[in-house]
Formats: C-alpha cells, sequence, structure tokens
C-alpha cells in the first residue's frame, strides 16, 4: 500500500497539461498526462493509487460523461473536475457522481494541490480498506462449514451451550470449533471475532 500515487491529467489543453504536470512534479508528485479520456483508458496506468485531474470540456464526450462512466470502466480513482466554464448545475452533478472537488479557471495552485493531496489520500484509505476487506475474505475461506457456523453463532450473541444445543454438538466441540475459527481468522479476543463477523456481513 505504500507504493507511489500517480495524478492522471485528462485534457485537450497541451499547455495546460504541461503546466500542471510541472505543479504536481514540483511537490513530489508522479504525473501521467493524456490528451482525451480515450488516451487515458488505453495506457491502462489506473490500478495504483492516485487521482484523476480532468476538464469537463473536452472534444467529443464531455469530461462530465467520462467521469460518470469511469466505474463501468473499471477505473475507481477520485476525480478533481476543472472547468473555465463552471456553473452550478454542472459542479452537482460533478459532486454526485463523486468528485472530490470541482475548480473554476483560472485557479490557485495551492487550490489544486490541496484537492489533489486530498484526492490522494481518500483513494489511499480506500484501497487499504478494501485490501484489508479481501484477506478477511480470504481468512474466513480457510474456516471448516462447522467453524463458519459457529462463528456466526457466537458472533449472533449466544453462549457456547446455546451454540452446542442449535448445532446437535458437544460444548467441548464448539469450544474446539471456537477455538480454530478465532485462530484462523487472528481474533484474539471475542470482541474482534464479532467485529470481524460484521465486516463479513455475516448473518445475525
Amino acid at each position: 500500500m505504500n507504493e507511489d500515487a500517480i495524478v492522471h491529467i485528462v485534457d485537450d489543453d497541451a499547455s495546460l497539461r504541461k503546466a500542471l504536470s510541472g505543479l504536481f512534479r514540483s511537490v513530489g508528485l508522479s504525473v501521467c498526462d493524456y490528451e482525451s479520456p480515450a488516451a487515458f483508458l488505453s495506457e491502462k496506468r489506473y490500478d495504483g493509487p492516485g487521482c484523476l485531474v480532468l476538464d469537463v470540456r473536452m472534444p467529443g464526450a464531455s469530461g462530465l460523461d467520462f467521469q460518470e462512466s469511469l466505474d463501468g470502466e473499471g477505473v475507481d480513482l477520485p476525480v478533481v473536475m476543472m472547468t473555465g466554464h463552471g456553473d452550478i448545475p454542472m459542479t452537482v452533478r460533478a459532486m454526485k457522481a463523486g468528485a472530490i472537488d470541482f475548480l473554476a479557471k483560472p485557479f490557485r495552485d495551492q487550490d489544486m494541490l490541496d484537492a489533489v493531496s486530498a484526492a490522494i489520500e481518500r483513494h489511499r484509505a480506500a484501497r487499504s480498506i478494501a485490501a484489508g476487506a479481501c484477506e478477511l475474505h480470504a481468512r474466513f475461506e480457510t474456516l471448516s462449514p462447522r467453524e463458519r457456523q459457529v462463528m456466526e453463532l457466537v458472533a449472533a450473541g449466544k453462549m457456547n451451550k446455546q451454540v452446542a444445543g442449535d448445532l446437535e454438538l458437544s460444548e467441548i466441540t464448539v469450544k474446539i470449533h471456537r477455538g480454530a475459527a478465532m485462530r484462523k481468522m487472528g481474533a484474539r479476543t471475542l470482541a474482534d471475532l464479532v467485529r470481524m463477523a460484521d465486516a463479513l456481513a455475516l448473518p445475525r
């Protein structure tokens, strides 16, 4: 999760792309720039942390249309939108589609840097959460069917004796399955196991 973030600039204005690239590189950020949404998608360099700086007005599909299509393209980068023709409906549409910020040209360099910094941090946090969820699901897959049943019932608040009655097992056997489930899940306490069950959305 410590890989370098990349700022992706999509704008048909070559001079603006160059200026923004210089600005971002001046503060140590890696940059890739593209003259169109199609050029961005063809590069397929958006699987790491970063953000997308996108111009609303471009030839062909608008930046707003492209922003709204990102999920379908498998792109989860947060978006900083910029325009020289901003208005309230356009801003609302961009924000509803998940834009981090909407900057009207000409904007201050610091405003752009602040917006990009916030976008990158949000993306890093989201990727960290997603990675944790994947690891949790992978651990859960290592549990036997019986261990999963015991985990679900224990996480639902049932005592070992109640679990034993529900599953027609001895209480000692339930304790063994519960201990195995906690060990495989990496849960140090019952509270940890309950939180994991919540994160996995197990039946309660």
